[in-house]
């Protein structure tokens, strides 16, 4: 990792075996409970795509499902490029682990290039005060991956009987770290589970699908460098099992850089 000046460098740093199949290690600074982290896979798999030779545009839609837990130690991630036109790519990602290769999840995602079009937002950013004057919340019994990040939350007390499952938190990688299309991802799964905004008790959780679409370019991002995001969500329903969250991504300056969904496991 010295190699590295971020640990999230290191946790998505990927090895070219062919074009097509990438090789890498999971990390124990974005390690969760009993596997990596969601969202440092989501950006391992996006940064494969990133990566690919052939790749044209931006990424503009990524949804990851998590079919098993990942063990620590090394993976392989195999892109496929499965269709290509003038303005957009459809790819297919997956990561695998073990002999014979398990696949353990899977990716669809479509690259755009952008073009100056009439543009405008109807999703409203809530009136919320700047993240420097709101406290860092302490970690809770911090697992390698609440380490990387610094959450400033304005709305939505964990672990508490709140009203409803609304959350606004200005959230930001620690250390500092500029704004990109891998991290922007990982970030995308950083928001609280919403079980956990409504009842006090915990309950095991895991992450089945995400659903992230990209609304800004890579001008976006640069202007919003290491900045605090602001990360608003809330749930649907809660129900045979399951939960999800619709989510906001926001920029600093209030551009929406993405939109998320979902959808949760969790257990009784």
């Amino acid at each position: 990792m010295s190699d590295f000046a971020h640990p999230f460098d290191a946790a998505i740093a990927l090895a070219a075996a062919t074009p097509n199949r990438r090789l890498g290690r999971t990390s124990a600074d974005y390690w969760n409970m009993v596997s990596p982290y969601g969202g440092i896979t989501a950006a391992v798999m996006m940064q494969a795509m990133l990566d690919h030779p052939d790749r044209r545009g931006t990424p503009l839609a990524f949804t990851i499902n998590y079919l098993a837990p990942i063990d620590a130690g090394d993976f392989v991630i195999e892109t496929e490029l499965v269709r290509s036109n003038r303005s957009s790519q459809h790819w297919a990602i997956r990561l695998l682990q073990g002999e014979p290769g398990r696949v353990l999840a899977q990716v669809i995602a479509i690259c755009a290039v952008r073009r100056e079009t009439w543009s405008h937002v109807e999703a409203t950013r809530p009136e919320v005060p700047p993240a420097d004057a709101c406290a860092v919340a302490p970690p809770r019994n911090a697992t390698g991956f609440l380490q990387r990040y610094e959450f400033r939350i304005v709305r939505g007390k964990p672990f508490a009987a709140n009203e409803d499952s609304l959350s606004h938190v200005w959230v930001a990688d620690n250390p500092p770290r500029p704004l990109d299309f891998a991290s922007l991802t990982a970030l995308c799964d950083s928001f609280l589970p919403r079980i956990f905004l409504r009842r006090p008790e915990f309950v095991p959780i895991g992450t089945v699908s995400i659903n992230i679409y990209f609304h800004a370019g890579e001008e976006a991002l640069i202007r919003q460098g290491a900045a605090p995001l602001l990360a608003v969500a809330q749930a649907q329903a809660f129900s045979d099992g399951h939960f999800d969250h619709h989510g906001h991504v926001w920029s600093t300056d209030g551009e929406l850089l993405a939109t998320t969904q979902q959808l949760v496991w969790y257990k009784e």
